[in-house]
């Protein structure tokens, strides 16, 4: 049978509304299964309320616990709440607020009763606490989103003072104390019914789109968008950022065309991912399927750049007349050349910041720079305080996710920005007068074209353990692929965490491979500049190299 990947949606495809949110009211989550008790990955907790894993009795133990965190951490200031269109967002977003006004805690939620992208939340917490004096009560935030998970599914992130993620020492006490209060019956959450909760004086309202939307001109040169015409069609893809982008284009004057304004919790309108899922990954080719078709349709779909972001806008994808779908990893390359070669007003010593698992061009391309590189693990809360301090401009990470400082060299965003990225295409496009994957050929023309991929290799919850458990000196062999092996790294080069995982690098190749958190799976990510038959047999030789040392 055919694979559906790419194609439009069936109604056998679609998530049943009504039941998703009758069991998130309804269902108790068992907590002898590990799979239904409150867990934080590197985006916060999530799961589906019909598995059990994303209901209402989650979300009250985790705001509680946040209230006691931020209450031991001395975080007394407003803290910012926000969702985005998943169909569990709401409910959570209110069941959130329930707790948080029974705890006394000023929460700012959107003044327009809208949805709120991850790095809108990000930036009204950087600009709120940049704007007190020193001493003063700081604010936080929770963002309500599973990201461009499918629409079963819900998430729920805490992003402290410093506006990015959540450190892991955070999450652990979260999780912690949610759990202990779930396996108390939650005994120790207070609560307060919705309506007084709206109408408590510590409940107020903030206007997340223009905080954001009318601050963009210190982050880009949208003068330079706009002198030069550049046609923009932007694709929300049913989530967050569809207001966004049309405030965008009218105030800032922009050809700006939202191609897709529909909101819809089923996702109906969505292509199908390769696994025949619905998911909102603005970097598949499967599901960015009908804007791709839209760019090479001709005149039907006349933009010079268009671009798709998921439900949460953390994530940006960039589509070309010329090249399609970029490919994340060459798109941040060309993102980190243009950028460090144009913004004047940067730390002439800031690093590029990648996590480990992205392209090595991008190595190359800082190389080329003169800049030092930073290689840190997964979760893009390794960039926060070079973000904050200036001393890492740019951070970005192999799953479409990056954020960049302002044209002064201060912070932006310390959570990943996809609008902010998808936005730098169209100004790209404008100052050098030739399109991303136009550039990103004259890269591989001086640095070598690489070929990247990831798969999975099965293994049990056993082998995952012993693999994020790796030392370098488990690993005895000499060559990989025919190259010498000039590294095997089990903690990050750029700031010695461990990455859970294991590194192994040659001159024109590498891979690394960490335990997958949902599934008896392993990741390879691997990635050669000598074509695809040797990437392939990087690939065999990981696996067998890995599953030799964890089995």
């Amino acid at each position: 049978m055919a694979s559906r990947a790419g194609t439009v949606a069936l109604p056998q495809d679609l998530v049943d509304i009504t039941a998703l949110l009758d069991a998130y009211y309804d269902v108790k989550p068992d907590l002898n299964d590990p799979a239904q008790r409150v867990a934080f990955g590197t985006s916060g907790h999530r799961g589906s309320s019909l598995k059990a894993s994303f209901n209402e009795g989650h979300i009250l133990a985790i705001t509680q616990a946040i209230v006691e965190y931020r209450a031991g951490q001395g975080i007394t200031g407003p803290l910012f709440l926000a969702k985005d269109t998943h169909g569990l967002s709401e409910p959570a977003q209110n069941s959130a607020l329930e707790v948080l006004a029974a705890n006394g805690v000023t929460v700012l939620i959107d003044a327009r009763h809208g949805y709120t992208p991850t790095p809108a939340l990000s930036h009204a917490i950087l600009k709120y606490n940049s704007q007190v004096a020193p001493g003063q009560p700081q604010a936080d935030g929770i963002v309500v989103t599973p990201s461009h998970n499918p629409p079963a599914d819900g998430g729920f992130k805490y992003n402290p003072p410093h506006g990015g993620p959540a450190d892991t020492d955070a999450t652990g006490w979260i999780a912690n104390r949610a759990n202990e209060l779930l396996e108390n019956g939650l005994r120790g959450v207070k609560r307060i019914p919705l309506n007084d909760a709206l109408k408590a004086e510590s409940t107020g309202k903030f206007d997340f789109l223009s905080s954001y939307v009318d601050d963009l001109p210190a982050v880009l040169d949208l003068d330079a968008i706009r002198a030069a015409g550049v046609r923009i069609g932007a694709d929300p893809m049913g989530g967050a950022s569809v207001d966004y982008w049309g405030e965008i284009g009218e105030r800032h004057q922009l050809d700006l065309t939202v191609v897709n304004p529909t909101v819809d919790p089923q996702w109906a309108f969505m292509t199908l991912d390769w696994d025949e899922k619905i998911r909102m990954d603005c970097s598949s080719p499967s599901a960015m399927a009908s804007l791709i078709k839209r760019m090479s349709d001709g005149a039907s779909g006349a933009f010079d750049v268009a671009t798709g972001n998921d439900a949460d806008a953390d994530r940006h994808g960039i589509v070309t007349p010329d090249g399609g779908l970029m490919n994340p990893n060459h798109y941040l390359a060309v993102a980190i050349d243009y950028l460090y070669r144009n913004r004047t007003g940067w730390n002439p010593a800031s690093v590029v910041g990648k996590t480990l698992v992205s392209s090595s061009i991008i190595d190359r391309v800082a190389a080329g720079l003169g800049r030092k590189l930073v290689e840190v693990p997964v979760g893009f809360k390794w960039f926060v305080p070079g973000l904050l301090s200036g001393e890492g401009a740019f951070g970005g990470e192999e799953s479409a996710g990056a954020s960049f400082n302002k044209k002064d060299g201060s912070v932006w965003t310390t959570d990943k920005d996809g609008i902010l990225l998808a936005l730098l295409a169209s100004e790209i496009t404008a100052v050098a007068g030739k399109s991303p994957s136009q550039l990103y050929k004259g890269l591989t023309d001086q640095f070598g074209s690489p070929v990247y991929a990831r798969i999975d290799a099965a293994a049990t919850r056993e082998q995952k353990a012993a693999l994020g458990k790796l030392s370098s000196s488990d690993v005895s062999a000499t060559t990989l692929a025919g190259e010498e092996i000039i590294a095997k790294l089990t903690e990050a080069p750029g700031n010695g965490a461990p990455i859970g995982g294991l590194k192994v690098v040659t001159e024109n190749a590498w891979f690394a491979a960490r335990p997958s958190g949902t599934e008896d799976v392993y990741k390879i990510y691997a990635e050669s500049f000598k074509g695809a038959d040797h990437l392939k047999q990087v690939q065999d030789e990981a696996k067998a190299l890995v599953d030799s040392v964890i089995s």
